[in-house]
């Protein structure tokens, strides 16, 4: 019986270093060329918006993690009251949302952010970044580049797998520990 008490102390010792190394492996990789301008906290009722402003110029990153519920993101330079139904830029997913706002857009962006209905009450916070990768002309003005914002909307996509594919490793090992301690158990 103490062999089996032993084998389980060293198995959750092992998850907790791996719980440890998972949360450090989920900070945020954030390119030297963003600058951070703001960090905005909310909570925002099911079914509810709460509206922002955005005034700074430039190519800016807006990167909204849901820290409880599922908060979603709409962006707009047409109404200052984006929503599901009227915005020019979106994120829904269920985790971390992101939107690059180009340069070109009109100021101030309105910033809608959603309480999805599937939780009573959301909670967020939003990191808004300056992006600096964004090529000056020799006319004082930022130029856009369309095909910029593919790359790195690819670039976010492809790190955003990669968190997904460390995920679901992190599951398997998770699941496998699990398994063997109910073999240990029963």
């Amino acid at each position: 019986m103490a062999v089996y008490c032993k084998r389980v102390l060293v198995i959750l010792l092992a998850f907790q270093g791996l719980l440890i190394a998972t949360a450090y492996n989920e900070e945020e990789d954030i390119p030297e060329e963003w600058i951070l301008l703001h960090v905005v906290q909310g909570q925002i009722g099911a079914g509810n918006y709460s509206y922002l402003r955005l005034n700074h110029e430039g190519k800016i990153v807006l990167q909204m993690q849901s820290l409880k519920g599922d908060a979603d993101l709409y962006v707009s330079d047409v109404t200052l009251h984006p929503s599901f139904d009227d915005y020019e830029l979106q994120s829904v997913t269920c985790g971390q949302d992101v939107v690059y706002v180009p340069a070109h857009f009109r100021r101030p962006v309105g910033i809608g952010i959603y309480g999805h209905p599937s939780h009573l009450e959301s909670e967020f916070e939003m990191k808004v970044y300056y992006d600096q990768t964004v090529v000056e002309s020799p006319f004082g003005g930022g130029s856009y580049n369309p095909e910029d914002t593919d790359l790195n909307q690819k670039q976010f996509h492809a790190r955003e797998d990669e968190s997904q594919d460390e995920e679901s490793v992190f599951w398997t090992i998770l699941i496998g520990i699990l398994k063997l301690i109910l073999e240990i158990l029963f």
